[in-house]
């Protein structure tokens, strides 16, 4: 009997069940993708924060410490890949005899074992010569003006000098890290790499600085270099870190203060965890509307048949069928549906996770994104049917339940006001987190636990519900006392029935109130979704560029400055833009800064200048008065702060000149930089190249940016084959810049995220406009008939069915998009804290937006077309099928 009752319902009300599987197979499709997207997004910014590091563990040998035992306390506390010794001593100075006598101040000497620079790649890049022997760091050459084949002298503490060939020139990459202070407390400020250091093979350094060591033990150190088995630790970048901060705690445990553990991969890993939980949040809320559209939309569409069910019901009962009968007809009725949608919900999901991230749920991982949504798919199906149906049988007599009209109580959240509360505490929260600087994560250093203030992502979603109602509330106002208004608007449309579609609006505005309503929601998603993926996309592209430079950026030396090849790389088909810029360093009293040199004027064509890389008036004022000021310098915060700098204060650089010694050259501090491309993260200068190159005597340009208007790959392999003869010469796109960021939000990839629900957004929005549309229409046929026994002509009842459809369509999409404008805004200055530099305003894909709204406007055509054709039946026999 029940499965004669199902096909039945299936062969009469095919539309309508298959208009609420699809809606069931949306939120069961975005809800898995989400899940599976989300878990890969942490895995992958995991692998690349790691990847990142260059020696996992740097452990510092108490003086008289057993290396053996402290080594083996490393294997026993961790899975270890390999362990080098590095040897560290501080001299006094180098020296170099060539035309002049170079001298510098106090360095470092670094002991290698050869096969270190084998077994951690990303240590020492070598611009010249080769590594075997004695290998300069860039600066230090630059300082001695020495090279590969020249013999230095070094000034040892308390011994006679001794003196070392030099066998190349190298650019010492994460030299913070390398030189970095171990056991140091936490928090404290990190300590400056030296400005002059040289690398000498491990034999020769043990020969030169063990008699020091006994003398001096204070100015020399060793160290175990770990790499660790990357391979064991979690996916997930917080558990990751906790694991590899209960290892260094296990080994420290075992040495018992015979050695300092500098523990760079759980820092590194400390680093991701905070933008892996912006990730997390951002991905949910995100989803979050999406989501809940889903479900209303198979909510809306089963509760369009609402009055059929009643009546089914009803007959149910007159023919003696108990309540339990009934309600296992709706149980099964819900079961069937639920599982049609969960199905071709996982199908769905399946077949795009897979074309678009490459996963799938077939996985351990997976299976569990597949079993939450199907859960969830069956409950929904079970609260917009089964409960329904329950509430019917308990409260509604068989005469009641047949009746079409009845009198319709007032909702309980127009009562409270609920929509107002709504949007007060989302205008609440946003209040509350622009005022603490939009900081929503908190990951504190060196502590396991994190903290999200989730509440802060609840000021878009509150705002969208409560948007949602609000447009209940007032398009059931305007319909109910703007009667005379809608008359006048539709008068072009209904022409001399303009009174009578008024008329009959007014008394179905609650249906058409909820479908506007529903439609405004669908356009809110897609449109914030869109806004909010495009801004990401873009602000990720500045992100990217920041690092990188450019689209393609050269980077020479000093030595073999990459604008010596200039004009050639001009030249390379599809370079839209080219400038050179120099990069040198310069002394703020006794620190060593990075200092840029550029044409301000020009600038801007090659790279993006953005506002949020200065401080005060934007770029254009800040570049505008560096054109105008010659010798003016824009500083750091960081340097403004520690020198107590002053607009127009004169600022003493001592720079070096064509005569390879450093001298002073006044520059006048003119503004804060915070960003520049190319820069380090915390302390350096940005000046005229001109005035750098008349003052030192200098005119070479070590980097080149070049804006690419067509392939990137193919200008990289065509700037790569050019620079290949200068020694040290480094060339990168924007394409591997994505690496360089590491774990940084803005570089996970949301492309094929942001093509799936864009995709459903469009799908959301035909179904709150067609299918809704069309449903509403089809629940309408008995009063469209008895209109053309009354005399209706197929004109008029074509003024009734277009109106409805412009109205919902034109109201939806208004109040819809401007809250998908707003919701996206709020997103945004949310997620401030984790744009580097946060942007400057929201990019809108209008083209995404044209083609959303010509979409629902064919989808609205063909429901009103449809419902036209419906209408032509004969008015007798239709009014038989519903008595």
């Amino acid at each position: 009997m029940t499965l004669i009752w199902i096909l039945g319902l299936f062969r009469t009300r095919l539309g309508r069940f298959a208009g609420f599987i699809a809606g069931l197979a949306m939120t069961v499709t975005l809800v898995a993708s989400l899940g599976l997207f989300m878990q890969d997004s942490s895995a992958s910014m995991t692998a690349r924060a790691i990847k990142a590091v260059p020696v996992d563990w740097q452990v510092e040998l108490v003086p008289g410490a057993d290396a053996a035992m402290v080594e083996d306390a490393i294997g026993k506390a961790a899975s270890v890949r390999t362990v080098k010794t590095v040897g560290y001593a501080r001299i006094d100075g180098l020296e170099f005899v060539g035309g002049t006598v170079q001298t510098t101040g106090e360095g470092k000497v670094v002991g290698l074992d050869p096969s270190y620079l084998t077994t951690f790649p990303q240590g020492p890049r070598l611009l010249a010569g080769s590594f075997n022997g004695a290998v300069l760091l860039q600066q230090t050459a630059a300082n001695l003006h020495a090279g590969p084949g020249d013999t230095i002298t070094l000034h040892r503490l308390g011994l006679p000098d001794a003196t070392t060939r030099v066998s190349g020139v190298v650019d010492l990459q994460n030299a913070d890290s390398f030189f970095q202070a171990i056991g140091v407390p936490p928090g404290a400020a990190p300590q400056a790499p030296p400005d002059n250091a040289i690398l000498l093979p491990f034999i020769e350094w043990q020969a030169l600085f063990a008699p020091q060591a006994e003398t001096r033990p204070d100015s020399v150190r060793l160290q175990l270099h770990a790499g660790l088995d990357r391979t064991k630790l979690p996916a997930d970048p917080n558990d990751a870190y906790a694991a590899s901060l209960q290892q260094g705690h296990n080994f420290e445990s075992r040495v018992a203060g015979s050695a300092l553990l500098a523990n760079n991969i759980a820092a590194r890993l400390d680093a991701a965890r905070g933008d892996a939980l912006y990730a997390r949040v951002l991905f949910f809320f995100l989803g979050a509307p999406g989501i809940a559209l889903a479900a209303l939309l198979s909510i809306a569409i089963a509760a369009s048949g609402s009055d059929r069910r009643r009546r089914d019901q009803s007959l149910l009962r007159l023919r003696g069928a108990p309540i339990a009968t009934i309600l296992r007809f709706a149980a099964a009725e819900a079961v069937a549906l639920g599982f049609g949608g969960v199905v071709i919900g996982w199908l769905l999901a399946e077949m795009l996770t897979r074309l678009l991230f490459g996963l799938t749920l077939l996985s351990p991982e997976g299976a569990v994104w597949a079993l939450g949504p199907g859960l969830v798919g069956f409950a929904l199906a079970i609260a917009a049917i089964l409960i329904p149906a329950w509430q019917t049988a308990r409260s509604l007599s068989v005469l009641s339940a047949r009746r079409s009209i009845g009198q319709a109580r007032r909702p309980l959240w127009r009562s409270v006001w609920l929509d107002a509360i709504l949007l007060a505490i989302a205008a609440l929260i946003f209040w509350r987190t622009a005022s603490t600087g939009y900081q929503v994560v908190l990951a504190t250093e060196g502590v396991a636990a994190t903290a999200v203030d989730y509440n802060a992502f609840l000021a878009p979603v509150l705002l969208w519900m409560g948007a949602g109602l609000l447009t209940l509330r007032l398009v059931d106002g305007c319909l109910d006392r703007g009667r005379a208004a809608l008359e006048g608007i539709l008068a072009p449309l209904a022409g001399p029935v303009a009174g009578a579609v008024a008329a009959s609006i007014r008394r179905q505005r609650r249906r058409l109130a909820s479908g506007v309503a529903l439609t405004a929601l669908a356009f809110a998603f897609a449109s914030s979704t869109a806004i909010f993926n495009t801004t990401y996309q873009a602000q990720a592209r500045v992100d990217a560029e920041l690092t990188n430079g450019a689209d393609v950026t050269v980077t020479g030396s000093s030595a073999a400055p990459a604008g010596l090849k200039l004009d050639e790389l001009a030249r390379i088909p599809g370079v839209a833009a080219i400038q050179a810029m120099q990069h040198r360093y310069a002394y703020v009293g006794n620190d060593l800064q990075d200092l840029y040199g550029i044409d301000p004027g020009t600038i801007g064509t090659a790279t993006t200048m953005s506002d949020a890389f200065f401080a005060g008036r934007g770029a254009t004022a800040a570049l505008r008065r560096l054109s105008e000021t010659p010798a003016g310098v824009l500083v750091s915060d960081e340097t403004v702060t520690d020198y107590q700098l002053n607009l127009g204060d004169t600022l003493n650089l001592r720079l070096q000149g064509a005569d390879h010694q450093y001298h002073v050259v006044p520059f006048v501090f003119i503004g804060v930089v915070r960003e520049f491309p190319t820069a380090p993260r915390d302390s350096f200068l940005v000046a005229n190249a001109a005035y750098i190159a008349k003052m030192t005597g200098l005119p070479a340009r070590e980097i080149i940016l070049m804006r690419a208007s067509g392939d990137m790959a193919a200008v990289e392999k065509a700037a790569l084959a050019i620079t290949d003869g200068l020694p040290g010469i480094q060339v990168r796109s924007l394409a591997e810049a994505t690496h360089l960021i590491g774990s940084s939000l803005t570089a996970v990839d949301l492309s094929g995220l942001t093509r799936l629900e864009l995709t459903l957004a469009v799908l959301m929005v035909v179904g709150s406009t067609g299918l809704v549309l069309a449903l509403g229409l089809a629940d309408r046929r008995r009063s469209f008939a008895v209109l053309t026994v009354l005399g209706a002509r197929h004109r008029d009842l074509a003024a009734f069915i277009w109106s409805e459809g412009a109205i919902l369509l034109a109201s939806g999409a208004l109040i819809g998009t401007a809250t998908g404008l707003l919701v996206a805004w709020i997103l945004i200055k949310v997620l401030s804290g984790v744009f580097d530099p946060p942007p400057e305003a929201i990019s809108v894909p209008f083209g995404y937006l044209a083609i959303m709204f010509l979409i629902s406007l064919v989808a609205t055509s063909l429901a009103t077309a449809n419902a036209l054709r419906d209408a032509g039946v004969d008015a007798i026999q239709r009014i038989k099928e519903f008595s």
